[in-house]
């Protein structure tokens, strides 16, 4: 397991999947450790898969100065991780929570950053923020699976605030809940660092309109990725990341979840690689 030094001194770690150009992957949560991403169903046999574990999760240490948990200050460790692998400029792929920490540091260092793909990104960066209607809607979509009666009333209360996340809603989060998703809820408990989650999206983490305004300016291709499926973010929210952008694409995914290579894993390596192997064309 590689390790480098953040500016801060606190000590982190990533862990590298395939062969190939270098793929920068920024997981979410906020604060899950990077293994729950996998090898991104298969993302490792076209890339070098660089699998970062945030400060205080996985590999990586706990930082002295839990305030450096909050989504901005990782910017600074993300910029370290490109410095410590020799990159001039990388490909970024981010998911769900990652994506607003890949758009600050999109924002911020607009010229290292080669392509960006966000994955079912909430675009807290950009002020948007999934609602409860939105995730019901979504929910909805689910009506004819057996475990849906039962489900529905649990994720309702876990909405209005009156029930703590547990496996009986996370159907939810998934296109498909067949074994290979029950073994990855399974273990999301153990790579997750609840007290670096409430600090990740603190007050001044974000500033919306001065990222939009720096994002206008990123040259770089962009794809964002919605699921089906998914309701946080449902893919009209997804799509206002693309908006940001420039030069972005937008895609959704049929069916998927809130982790779309577990759900369709041939669509999902098809669609990111076709992406990244592209040709960049000028843009005017």
């Amino acid at each position: 397991m590689p390790i480098f030094s953040a500016p801060d001194g606190t000590r982190l770690a990533y862990h590298l999947q395939g062969e190939g150009k270098p793929l920068v992957v920024l997981p979410g949560g906020p604060m899950w450790a990077s293994a729950y991403l996998g090898d991104l169903g298969g993302l490792s046999a076209h890339r070098r898969l660089v699998l970062l574990d945030l400060r205080g999760t996985g590999g990586s240490v706990v930082p002295e100065d839990p305030r450096t948990y909050r989504c901005d200050r990782l910017v600074d460790d993300v910029e370290a991780l490109r410095e410590h692998l020799g990159l001039d400029r990388m490909e970024v792929l981010a998911h769900s929570a990652g994506g607003s920490l890949a758009m600050l540091y999109a924002a911020r260092y607009p010229q290292r950053v080669e392509r960006l793909v966000l994955v079912t990104a909430i675009p807290w960066a950009l002020g948007g923020a999934p609602t409860a209607e939105d995730r019901l809607a979504a929910a909805r979509l689910r009506s004819g699976e057996p475990w849906f009666e039962a489900a529905l009333p649990l994720f309702e209360d876990w909405l209005a605030g009156k029930a703590e996340y547990g496996p009986a809603i996370a159907p939810f989060f998934y296109g498909r809940w067949d074994g290979t998703a029950q073994e990855h809820e399974a273990r999301a408990a153990a790579e997750f660092n609840e007290e670096a989650e409430e600090i990740y999206g603190s007050d001044g983490a974000y500033d919306p309109p001065a990222t939009r305004a720096a994002l206008a300016r990123v040259t770089a291709p962009v794809l964002v990725l919605a699921g089906g499926a998914d309701g946080g973010p449902r893919p009209a929210l997804a799509r206002t990341a693309a908006d940001a952008f420039p030069n972005a694409e937008f895609d959704v995914q049929p069916g998927a979840g809130h982790y779309p290579w577990l759900d369709d894993p041939e669509w999902f390596v098809r669609r990111v690689t076709g992406f990244l192997e592209r040709p960049n064309m000028p843009q005017p």
